[in-house]
């Protein structure tokens, strides 16, 4: 098999499964929306919260909505953009309209606007992080804050979406007529992002530990022996006194970390410790990339 046979064999895989996450990300979300947030008039945020105050008024399908919002924004963003993300996302847009429309006709899990932000919020987390994953998105805000940075590279990102989302799920409250509305959309919203980050930092962090000891070498030989854990040496100064040493770095998981700090404090009870957290850890003894 030619070197470029095999190129290509290993796009389309790429792409397949790229668009099996898309399908299964905007089915996802379409359910979060359709049987918790839009029964209950509660808001994502973004085209969807707009789609629902139509939804309400005219009794436009949201899904429609969406797909017809995005349209203009998927013509600048392939201009501004880039043709293979905006591609997918307008693929990710239309099978997310789609599946709402389907869903929509059936009843609602719960009218309960508390059990339904919950849910709701959880189950498009779990959705967008699917088609983020994909290198996608389904349009809205981040589609819209995407071309505004193509403009301005040094706007934030995140707080253009923040932003959309707050004047979109205001437009609900005045709507609505409703506090609770944007009470609970928010609700929503926050845990939407919770579990993005979750799933894309996952829940398992690790520790780094850094030791400043001049028994860094004792120290060293005992956590490798008895945790089991490389130590890098790192070359330090202290600007107060002047003195070179050696500050040892440590990448542990959450159970170890008693275990290390003892073997410091037993070797050199005078040790400086500082231990934080660390998101995500690759290579050996940790998670591949």
């Amino acid at each position: 098999m030619s070197h470029t046979q095999t190129k290509y064999k290993l796009l389309i895989k790429k792409y397949t499964f790229e668009f099996f996450l898309i399908a299964l990300g905007t089915m996802i979300m379409a359910i979060g929306t359709s049987f918790f947030l839009l029964p209950n008039k509660l808001s994502s945020g973004g085209f969807s919260g707009i789609a629902t105050i139509t939804y309400y008024l005219f009794h436009w399908k949201v899904g429609s909505v969406i797909l017809l919002l995005n349209i203009p924004f998927f013509i600048l963003a392939i201009i501004r953009i880039g043709k293979e993300f905006v591609i997918k996302s307008i693929v990710g847009t239309a099978l997310l309209s789609l599946f709402i429309d389907i869903f929509e006709q059936f009843n609602a899990v719960t009218n309960d606007k508390f059990l339904a932000c919950i849910y709701g919020g959880i189950l498009i987390g779990i959705g967008t992080s699917f088609i983020l994953k994909a290198t996608a998105s389904t349009g809205g805000s981040d589609m819209v804050s995407y071309i505004i940075k193509s403009y301005n590279p040094n706007f934030s990102t995140s707080n253009l979406i923040v932003i959309f989302d707050a004047i979109v799920v205001t437009l609900n409250v005045l709507c609505f007529r409703q506090l609770e509305v944007g009470l609970y959309s928010a609700i929503s919203i926050y845990l939407m992002g919770k579990v993005i980050d979750i799933i894309f930092e996952g829940i398992g962090f690790s520790k780094m530990i850094l030791i400043v000891s001049k028994e860094y070498q004792a120290i060293s030989k005992e956590i490798e022996d008895k945790v089991s854990r490389g130590i890098t040496g790192i070359y330090s100064k202290g600007m107060y006194t002047n003195e070179e040493k050696t500050t040892l770095m440590c990448i542990a998981a959450r159970r170890e970390v008693i275990r290390i700090k003892t073997i410091a404090n037993q070797i050199d009870p005078q040790s400086f410790i500082i231990i934080t957290n660390v998101r995500e850890v690759y290579g050996k003894g940790f998670k591949r990339p």
